[in-house]
């Protein structure tokens, strides 16, 4: 098998599961003399009609099976497509909500309180350090910013008796760091905190739970959607008494999503697995002819031997993601690599990724770090890798670093 191959494998292996999540069964007895369209269809409405008070309650007692008396307690397509993220990740149940940010903020929100502390890594997602550092602050939450490389000893040593939470990313933004999230989670609950992971890039590639993770985020736009033209977020959790609790909290914070943007994400998961098969093999081969380019110092992809935790992405992924960044050279400068970006004409310029088109992003001088082991002292870009063919990427990234 090849390197391309093997990044692709953990994609391939959900197609199956992804062509029949979230969809009606035609075997269902409720179907058996009538039949039913493939897709579910998509349900827009506020107001719940109930033929007695005895219903209506019944079914507000019954919130976190999925119900709603109320249109802002979701919709059945909303329904239908957290039942899919939660069997993808193997989890007990999945709430939808409005962002891959409003996933992480209402994660923390349900699992921190005022007096508490919580870590978070250094290379962690930059608006979820923002909401920590103000939102977080202003209600008496108190955070530690740790090397996402930290080993257990260390981490250890910041573990207090008011730690609620341990954060995770893995691999970290911008600089694709990988966790140790095993020995996080070891850490974690021999303090009786909770482990907290963004599992955006390892969605349907690494099993959080299995990991030891109590709540898994992921940003829906990016893999599942995979057409840029949704905004989702989710998070799912293992434990039915975790699944009361973040239930009552997206309740409170009023978290939903539009149940045409459930619909379009319900959509692309059923690509899913087909696309970041592709989107994957091409970025290693990009992400190869980038590391042998003599105007390039390094290329952060976690299926690299040289890239920072790559011996956890090969024990704990069973693929790779189309992310990841370009170091260049000391000698350039970041006026001379904006210069080079503007230049391209394959790659839009976008904040985004996991699409099906291919983005670049300057990342110098736009990414926090409070730690100066992780900040990064050279011109560097992100790359997210699309559907295009990998010799018309290389040949516009070539064009592009012959201007330096």
């Amino acid at each position: 098998m090849t390197d391309e191959d093997r990044v692709a494998a953990g994609w391939d292996r959900l197609n199956s599961l992804l062509v029949r999540l979230g969809r009606p069964d035609v075997h269902d007895e409720h179907f058996r003399d009538t039949g039913t369209l493939v897709n579910t269809p998509v349900t827009r409405g506020s107001t719940v009609l109930f033929p007695d008070l005895a219903t209506m309650r019944k079914v507000g007692s019954e919130r976190y099976d999925h119900t709603a008396i109320y249109g802002a307690m979701g919709t059945p397509v909303q329904h239908e497509l957290e039942r899919a993220i939660a069997a993808i990740e193997n989890g007990r149940d999945t709430q939808i909500v409005s962002s891959g940010l409003a996933a992480c903020t209402t994660a923390l929100l349900t699992w921190t309180s005022s007096g508490g502390h919580c870590l978070i890594p250094d290379a962690c997602y930059g608006p979820t350090r923002r909401f920590a550092d103000t939102m977080l602050g202003r209600f008496g939450v108190e955070i530690t910013y740790y090397d996402p490389l930290i080993r257990e000893p260390e981490l250890r040593a910041l573990m207090r008796p008011d730690t609620q939470v341990v954060f995770a990313e893995s691999p970290g933004s911008h600089t694709f760091e990988i966790q140790d999230i095993p020995m996080l989670a070891r850490v974690a609950h021999a303090h009786d905190a909770r482990l907290l992971l963004d599992n955006t890039w390892g969605f349907g590639i690494f099993a959080p739970f299995d990991k030891g993770a109590d709540v898994s985020i992921q940003a829906l736009t990016k893999y599942p959607g995979g057409h840029s033209d949704a905004v989702l977020g989710a998070i799912t959790v293992a434990a039915e008494e975790e699944w009361h609790r973040l239930r009552d909290a997206a309740i409170q914070l009023g978290q939903l999503a539009g149940p045409d943007d459930c619909w379009l994400t319900l959509r692309g998961l059923r690509t899913m697995g087909v696309r970041l098969a592709r989107q994957s093999r091409t970025a290693l081969t990009v992400a190869k002819w980038l590391s042998t380019h003599p105007k390039v110092l390094r290329v952060l992809h976690p299926a690299l031997p040289d890239n920072p935790g790559y011996a956890l992405w090969e024990r704990d992924f069973s693929g790779a993601g189309p992310l990841f960044s370009v170091v260049l050279q000391p000698s350039c400068t970041r006026a001379a690599m904006e210069k080079m970006i503007d230049s391209l004409s394959r790659f839009g310029i976008g904040a985004s990724w996991g699409g099906f088109e291919s983005l670049v992003l300057p990342t110098t001088g736009g990414v926090i770090r409070s730690l100066p082991e992780c900040r990064a002292d050279h011109p560097a870009f992100r790359l997210s890798i699309g559907l295009d063919d990998a010799a018309d990427l290389i040949a516009d990234l070539e064009h592009g670093l012959m201007r330096l």
